[in-house]
Formats: structure tokens, C-alpha cells, sequence
């Protein structure tokens, strides 16, 4: 089924709605610029809608018909993304309260639209949430997805991976855990774990984990092509925002329960994973599934954006409540 950018849209998501951080669109260029020659923008990503719609109606390119909330940088496919041009602590000239408060109406959205997908049966959504230690996953799930009917939806949660699932493809535990058909499936961390942590910590040859781009690649293109809609979030904080955030759990007792050791030693990695990052959204920001890189240091801003756009992205899907058996208008209950 194929759906018009812009069509079944529900009030309040028009360009009349309070949008943060808007910026100046710019045309696409004929040929890409060099890489890292300006920062990614959903805007240019926009342009992408008509080919991709193309390739699979109604299934693929649902990111390029409801691009990004503006403050978020989409990484478009081609380029290199640049993490040192987008700033972690934008909030998009938005006022805390006032987007305090559109996020309730985000919420909300979400919630209704959540519903008409599980009752639909026909297409999934997976969110995918990428980000350095105290990035804000958790944090960003609980408030984003307040209120969503838990049988509809389902986190999950990729921690070190056990014996079982070594004995795997990279890949397997992660497809295990894909949305079925009217779910909405949350991935707290990911199969990029497998070209991060593994990167960074040396577990594997640089022949294996670079060969797995491609791989994931073909993964997200398969999981589309199968129904599932794949929107993938970098909570992209400074390094000095980090050091707060760790500061602060150091300093309250009843947050020691969130701090491991640990963290203080991969913070010495900064840099490394910050390479890795900018590889993985460089190399696996296709039209199929774009990274989405969110100014995070602001958690305000953070929810309100992803939020944003993942109501406008179930919009686009437009899912629809399946039609009534014939004649049930009539039926009378007995007394």
C-alpha cells in the first residue's frame, strides 16, 4: 500500500506546530560535497523520499517521508558524518517548559498510534538507541514511552552476550528479539555493540568487525523489505557532560546502584569510541534505516525530539484499525 508524504497526517504535526531548532533548508546537491564538508541535515535526507518509495510502496523510506525532528542531524547515506560539527548541547532556541509540555502531546500521539499498529497486524516499528556510557538510553525509553500499552511494545536490553549466543552469528540474538508484525520493539543498545565494544576493546580481528557493516546493512534492509520500519537514535553527549553525569552518581547514595567502576576505565577510551561511533553512522546510515545522530546533553530537548519523531514516523505508516465484522452495528447484547 502506498501512502503520500503528508496524507492521514493528524492535527498538530503540520509545519504550524511548534518545531525546535528549525534550520535553513538547503537544496541537494547534484554530487555529494566532500565528506565532513557540512554537518548532515534531515532536510537534504528529505530528498531521498520519492526514490525510496519506489523500491518497496508503503514499506521502505517511511524516515524520508517523515523526516527528523529539526534539531535532530540525520547522517545522509553517502556521507561521512562528523560528530565535531554538531553540538551536543543545542536545544533548538526552545524554552524547557514549553518543551516540557509538547512532549505530552508527542506522548500521546504515540500512544494512539501504537494502538492502531498493534491492532493493523501488518508492520512493525524498531527504534534502535545508541550511546557512550550515561548517554541517557534509559532515561530517554522511560520518558518517550510513557504510557504506551506494554503488549504492544517490548525493550530489550543487549548486554555482554552469553555462551549460547557466541556460539552464533553476531547477529543472531538481535533477530531473535525483532518486533513482530503490530510491535512496537525498543533496542537499548544493539547489534552495533558488535562494531563498538568489540572494536574498541581489541575482542575481534579489524577484518572481522569491518566486514560487519556490510552485514548489518543487509540485516536492516531485510527486516524492511519484511514490514519492519527501523529507526535508529545516537544520544550524542560531550565529554564533559559525561563527567557530571558520573559525578552526580558518584554523589548520590541512591544512585550508586547505576555506577560501575568500569565506566571510569571505558571513559579513558573517549576518543576510540568516538571513532568507532562516527564509522558505524558513517557506514550504516542507508535509505532503508538513517541514523538519526540527537543532541542529548539537554534531556529536555533529547525527549522531545525523539519522541517528535517517532510519532511522526508512525504517522507516515499511517497504520489503520483492521474493519468490522459485517453487520456488527446491529448485534444487540442480551439482557
Amino acid at each position: 500500500m502506498s501512502h503520500q508524504h503528508g496524507k492521514h497526517r493528524r492535527k498538530g504535526t503540520g509545519s504550524g506546530r511548534p518545531a525546535p531548532g528549525r534550520r535553513e533548508e538547503s537544496k541537494t546537491p547534484a554530487s555529494p560535497p566532500p565528506a565532513g564538508d557540512r554537518p548532515p541535515s534531515s532536510a537534504l535526507w528529505a530528498g531521498e523520499a520519492e526514490r525510496i518509495a519506489e523500491a518497496a510502496p508503503g514499506l521502505v523510506g517511511v524516515a524520508a517521508r517523515a523526516p527528523a525532528a529539526p534539531g535532530i542531524a540525520t547522517v545522509r547515506p553517502g556521507w561521512t558524518c562528523d560528530l565535531s560539527s554538531i553540538d551536543p548541547d543545542a536545544d533548538g532556541g526552545l524554552d524547557k517548559d514549553e518543551a516540557k509540555a509538547a512532549l505530552l502531546v508527542e506522548r500521546e500521539r504515540i500512544k494512539i498510534l501504537q494502538e492502531r499498529l498493534y491492532a493493523e497486524h501488518q508492520r512493525s516499528l524498531l527504534v534502535v538507541f545508541q550511546a557512550i556510557d550515561t548517554g541517557g538510553k534509559d532515561g530517554t525509553i522511560r520518558s518517550v514511552f510513557e504510557g504506551v500499552n506494554p503488549q504492544g511494545c517490548r525493550v530489550w536490553s543487549f548486554k555482554v552476550p552469553s555462551s549460547e549466543e557466541r556460539d552464533h552469528d553476531f547477529l543472531w540474538r538481535y533477530h531473535a528479539k525483532a518486533p513482530a508484525r503490530g510491535m512496537i520493539t525498543v533496542f537499548n543498545r544493539s547489534h552495533y555493540e558488535d562494531v563498538l565494544v568489540v572494536r574498541v576493546k581489541d575482542l575481534v580481528p579489524d577484518t572481522v568487525w569491518r566486514a560487519r557493516y556490510g552485514l548489518i546493512n543487509d540485516f536492516e534492509r531485510m527486516l524492511t523489505l519484511s514490514g519492519t520500519v527501523v529507526l535508529k537514535f545516537f544520544l550524542h553527549i560531550s565529554r564533559n557532560e559525561q563527567k557530571k553525569r558520573l559525578e552526580a552518581r558518584i554523589a548520590d547514595p541512591e544512585k550508586h546502584w547505576k555506577f560501575d567502576a568500569a565506566d571510569l576505565v571505558e571513559r579513558e577510551s573517549w576518543d576510540a569510541y568516538q571513532a568507532a561511533f562516527t564509522d558505524a553512522l558513517t557506514h550504516c546510515s542507508t535509505p532503508e534505516a538513517p541514523w538519526h545522530v540527537v543532541p542529548a546533553n539537554r534531556k529536555w530537548f533529547r525527549n522531545l525530539v525523539i519522541a517528535r519523531t517517532i510519532a511522526d514516523t508512525l504517522a507516515a505508516m499511517d497504520p489503520q484499525f483492521p474493519d468490522a465484522q459485517p453487520g456488527i452495528a446491529k448485534l444487540k447484547v442480551p439482557d
